[in-house]
Formats: C-alpha cells, structure tokens, sequence
C-alpha cells in the first residue's frame, strides 16, 4: 500500500506547479524544467486523486449495503459499483507505484549499440550480421537515426565487430534489454550433411554519454596514433589516421580507424569511451543499491545467454522470460520486436515492484 502522505504530496506538487506555469516570471530553462515535470504528474494525477478518495468512497458503498431500509435493486448496484471500485483501486495503485520507482536517468538517453561475433567461427560472424540488419529495420521502422561508429567485416561477408548510435526519442528504455549473448542455431550454407550448428554474437547497449555527464580528464588518457589497415583508400593506409585511447585507471582502450581524418577518428573514440565509461560507473552503482535482490532480467551482464533464434523451428526464445516467438523471419525483420520488447519492459517493472519495501 502507498502511503497516503506520498499521494497527498504528488497532488500538491501538480498543483504547485500549475501555478508556477502561469507565472509570466520563470526562466526558460526553469520553465521548460517545471513544463516537463508537470506534463509527468499529469499521466497519474487522476489516478492519484482517485486513489486517495478509495476509502471515502468505499465506506458510502459499504453504508448502502449494511442499509436495511435500502431496496435490494439498489444494493445490487452498489455491489457491483463495489467490485469495479476495488478492481480500479488495484490499477491506480500499480500505475502509481510504477510512477514512484526511481526514475532511470539513462532511459531517454542516445544509445551506443556494440555486436561482436563470438562462438562460431565465420557462421558466428553471419549472425552478428544478421543482428545488425534487424537492428538496423528496426530503427528504420521507428524513424530512428542509426550512424555506423565502426565496422569489422569477415571473409563470409558477415561482421567480426560493429559500433554504431542510435538517436531518437527513449533510445535505451527500448534497446537496453538487447544487451546480452544471442544464440543461433541453424544449418549452415557449408554444411553438407544438413547438420544445425550453434553459434553466437554478443550485444552490448550502452547508453550514450555527454560531456556533461562524464567529466574526463585528460592526464588519464594515453592517446597512440598508427596507420590504418585494411581497404580505406590511399590516405587511410599512408597516414597515421587511426587513434587508440587507453583510460589508464580502468584500462579500458578504444581503437577508431574508420575515418581518414585522425581528429574524427579520436571524437569518435571518445563517443565510445565515454559510454563505457560511464556505463561502468552506472554498474557499480546499480551494484551497491541492488546486492541483495535477483531480478531476471538484467541490462549489462554480457556473458548471459539471453535469446536463441532457431531457424530449424522458425522460433525465437527470450530465456528471461520465457517467451517463444514463432515468428523467426519476422522477428528478424523487425516486424515482432516490439511484442518482445513490450513483454521485456513490464517483467521489469514486475521484478521492480516486488523489490519495493
């Protein structure tokens, strides 16, 4: 149960601000800010007003029916009103506690998408491909801005490793449980006897940092330039264009060769070593507050086997939450993501709401 106080302070603080919002005084920033926080509250503030007025409304329900001089017409109705009241009590109490879970900072965040092909020799490399094409119709369906960061190939044509952002609106809220090993099982193009091999690719989300968020200093950073490998074109291969960022106090190294131009290769390496930069800090926080609870689903751990795409069966299974999918092909075109992504989000939400005290 909520506490009663805590209604009463979110239904004081929207009407707080709505009168703040009419002041002609406020600075844009300072208005912008309490615009946003007012247009949150708004999503539950019925629900809060709702919530609080529970009990006062289910005692005048209660008060019909103890009634003896009340008809037994009117009693029906107020058993049945009774019923829909208790039900909307429980929606407006989990919509509220959901509301009240401490907000993830990093939800509305740009996010950084790594693949890296893993088990599997070059039919792991396929499927890191695959992967990225998914991730790639997904953004395009949604309107998103996929930019490649860097890019890997292997001799099958599939990716040995690729980096890329992806801009738009809650860009990590969505991708953040994408984060994880994703597992194939499928014959593949060379496989003469028809047999299923198992291979696999790892994904890691990681939510995009601004300057503003990770402060770096620069005495931490051992910055090496090299000459550049592999196709690129003639002032890739003859100039010492590609730059490697070491973060000496975590050792974290981040090597960008993809650009001909060395200062375009460092922001770019910087853009990712931010990230994870800041995404290790976001861990070992998460760490502190949450070691005694299990949650099934997590947002950083790599080496978890997350989800396996059987082509044999045509179904993809999301082993967090059990859920099976068969609808491979359209999973892989983007056309399912959302019914899992969906599924993912509130198992979450559950996992959290049980953890409240």
């Amino acid at each position: 149960m909520i506490p009663i106080k805590t209604i009463e302070e979110l239904i004081l603080k929207h009407s707080t601000l709505e009168k703040d919002l009419s002041s002609r005084d406020l600075e844009k920033k300072v208005f912008a800010e309490k615009s946003k926080e007012y247009s949150d509250i708004s999503e539950v503030i019925v629900s809060a007003k709702k919530y609080l007025s529970y009990e006062k409304d289910k005692k005048e329900l209660e008060n019909i029916l103890n009634d003896n001089s009340v008809d037994e017409e009117l009693k029906k109705l107020a058993d049945t009103e009774l019923l829909e009241l208790k039900d909307e009590y429980e929606r407006n109490e989990k919509k509220l506690k959901l509301f009240l879970l401490p907000k993830d900072e990093a939800d509305k965040k740009n996010a950084i998408i790594e693949i890296r092909a893993g088990t599997g020799g070059l039919e792991a490399s396929l499927f890191a491909s695959d992967l990225f094409k998914m991730y790639e119709k997904v953004s395009h369906k949604k309107k998103w801005a996929l930019e490649l960061i860097s890019i890997s190939r292997s001799d099958a044509g599939g990716l040995k490793e690729v980096i890329a952002s992806i801009k738009g609106t809650n860009i990590y809220s969505t991708l953040k449980y994408e984060s994880g090993v994703h597992r194939v099982q499928r014959v593949p193009d060379t496989e003469t006897q028809g047999r299923v091999h198992t291979s696999a690719a790892t994904v890691a989300v990681l939510p995009e940092a601004e300057e503003v968020d990770l402060k770096i200093n620069e005495a931490d950073l051992r910055i090496d330039v090299f000459r550049a490998g592999g196709p690129g074109g003639q002032s890739v291969n003859t100039t010492d264009s590609a730059v490697r960022i070491t973060h000496i106090p975590t050792g974290l190294t981040v090597s960008q060769q993809d650009e001909k131009s060395q200062h375009k290769n460092k922001a770019k390496g910087m853009k990712i070593l931010r990230s994870r930069l800041y995404e290790l800090e976001r861990s070992r926080i998460d760490q502190e507050r949450s070691q005694d609870r299990k949650t099934k689903i997590g947002t950083g751990d790599r080496s978890e086997r997350i989800r396996t795409y059987n082509f044999p069966q045509g179904r993809v299974t999301d082993h967090r939450i059990n859920l099976t999918l068969h609808r491979l092909e359209e999973f892989l075109e983007g056309e399912a993501f959302d019914e899992m992504i969906e599924s993912l989000t509130l198992q979450a939400q559950e996992d959290s709401l049980s953890n409240l005290k």
